[in-house]
């Protein structure tokens, strides 16, 4: 199976990302090019969940203190993710805590990957805190080229996006 990359964007969002020029010279969609069944896929989620025992959680103190100001770093979550918390002021966090795979859905994953619908499920996941207010700088400057470097050490070749 191909990918159609562009299938569910609404049309209008289509040119912005088959025409990147008004946000910038580079390209900010591609087309996904390779078998899914031969893909190792990640998911990268907005909940911003956290693992409990071994890692900080987003700054929420920050984001009382400043409503317009979100959290521009990630956590990188293991396959499967045990032990998660979240930190985040715009989602309710009850029906994640319940089932995590709402927000992280790796569970589902690797049922697509026992089917042989996908390849391979990443060892590692990310999680980002999705309110970022006014200013993506942060977000765009310092958080996405490292969370880029550790898809390509995992080898991953798809990401999937999955927004709360």
């Amino acid at each position: 199976m191909i990918v159609d990359s562009y299938r569910f964007l609404p049309r209008s969002f289509r040119p912005i990302y088959e025409n990147p020029e008004p946000h910038g010279s580079d390209q900010v969609w591609s087309p996904f090019e390779k078998r899914l069944s031969d893909s190792r896929i990640a998911i990268l989620t907005s909940s911003g969940m956290y693992l409990e025992e071994a890692q900080e959680p987003f700054d929420l103190e920050r984001e009382r203190a400043e409503p317009t100001w979100g959290d521009p770093s990630f956590r990188v979550i293991p396959s499967p993710a045990d032990g998660v918390g979240l930190a985040h002021l715009h989602i309710s966090h009850d029906d994640i805590l319940a089932d995590p795979n709402i927000a992280l859905p790796v569970d589902r994953l690797a049922e697509l990957a026992r089917n042989g619908i996908v390849g391979d499920v990443a060892p590692r996941h990310v999680s980002v805190m999705g309110f970022q207010g006014t200013s993506l700088d942060g977000w765009r400057d310092i958080a996405a080229p490292r969370i880029i470097d550790l898809l390509h050490e995992d080898e991953v070749d798809g990401l999937i996006l999955a927004p709360v």
